[in-house]
């Protein structure tokens, strides 16, 4: 597997971490950043990534011809724009989630892929950089559960209001609860139950504990259903502070002869670390430190940019995955103190 070369255009959200440092874990070389202004994630990017330069245009960065990839965590309603550019600059695109907030940018962005043959992919970052889920998956292919009939994922997050940028609290630019969060458990509900495509069978967003920021949605919930199975989100803001990190994210698959849940960032019972599995089927019933299990992810991107394949993620499954999101987002019941 030969290394790839990046670039870095937005740095507006943490998530740029974990992109970059999964690339750079397998030899890739990144050769600048760029960003517009100063924003908060600036100063923590430079802690992790001292040796990596920041440039004054982006253009630098996509005239480069030695830069394979770009990735991308500008102000999600900016990252569709970004990733074209970028594409018809001949390069392919790793973005944050949401990878974009509407429809049209979505269509925009599928009418780029077509032209130019590159690569956009969406590091879900709740699938791709958490070994449990890894482990749950090579579970169900075992056939530890049976046949996966739903999936139930759950997104709690912190809020941290005062260190939050303005487009936080603005839906057009944030593209709303379910359009970003939950974009996280579409994945996964298609990835667990094999499906290429859902019905979104009711959605709603609210705000019931900020009225005084009547743009931000603290609360979202999807129920949709496919051919091959059902599934549930809830995702939200309301982390309690007694909680040691940001959110207890959870997904629960349910088999016809067993269940997987996954504690992915803490478990409340006591049990240090991350990546807790729970799996309960006909012989047992145990808790599993998944923390070991590997992240494909950044390898099967790598190979997919050297190679024109599609092992990270089909390209179809990241479009319908931001598909579902946003018709999700589009046709939610709204809730409680919304603008």
């Amino acid at each position: 597997m030969k290394p790839i070369t990046l670039g870095v255009i937005g740095i507006d959200h943490r998530h740029i971490f974990g992109q970059l440092a999964g690339m750079q874990a397998l030899g890739c070389i990144c050769k600048g950043w760029w960003t517009e202004g100063d924003p908060q994630p600036v100063e923590g990017f430079v802690k992790r990534f001292p040796d990596v330069p920041r440039v004054s245009d982006r253009r630098v960065l996509l005239d480069d011809p030695e830069i394979d990839m770009i990735l991308l965590a500008d102000v999600p309603a900016r990252r569709a724009d970004r990733a074209i550019e970028a594409m018809r600059a001949g390069k392919d695109v790793m973005t944050d989630k949401p990878g974009c907030t509407t429809r049209a940018q979505l269509d925009a962005i599928r009418a780029c892929v077509a032209e130019t043959g590159r690569i956009w992919s969406i590091d879900f970052s709740e699938r791709f950089e958490v070994p449990a889920v890894t482990r749950a998956a090579e579970l169900v292919h075992e056939g530890a559960i049976g046949r996966v009939v739903q999936t139930v994922g759950l997104g709690p997050h912190r809020l941290n209001a005062p260190t939050r940028p303005d487009w936080f609290f603005d839906e057009a630019m944030y593209g709303g609860i379910l359009a970003d969060i939950a974009s996280h458990q579409v994945d996964q509900f298609l990835f667990f139950t094999g499906s290429t495509d859902a019905e979104i069978v009711s959605s709603s967003i609210g705000n019931f504990a900020n009225p005084d920021r009547p743009g931000l949605q603290d609360f979202g919930e999807i129920l949709l259903r496919s051919d091959r199975g059902q599934g549930y989100i809830r995702v939200d803001w309301y982390t309690p502070d007694a909680l040691p990190n940001w959110g207890d994210g959870r997904l629960t698959i349910l088999g016809t002869e067993g269940y997987i849940e996954l504690r992915k960032y803490v478990d409340v019972a006591g049990r240090e670390g991350t990546d807790h599995l729970f799996l309960v089927n006909g012989s047992r019933c145990e808790h599993i430190d998944a923390s070991g299990a590997e992240l494909p992810y950044f390898a099967n991107l790598i190979r997919d940019v050297n190679e024109r394949s599609q092992t990270a993620m089909s390209q179809e499954h990241c479009f319908r995955v931001m598909e579902l999101a946003l018709k999700a987002q589009a046709m939610a019941t709204r809730l409680g103190h919304l603008a």
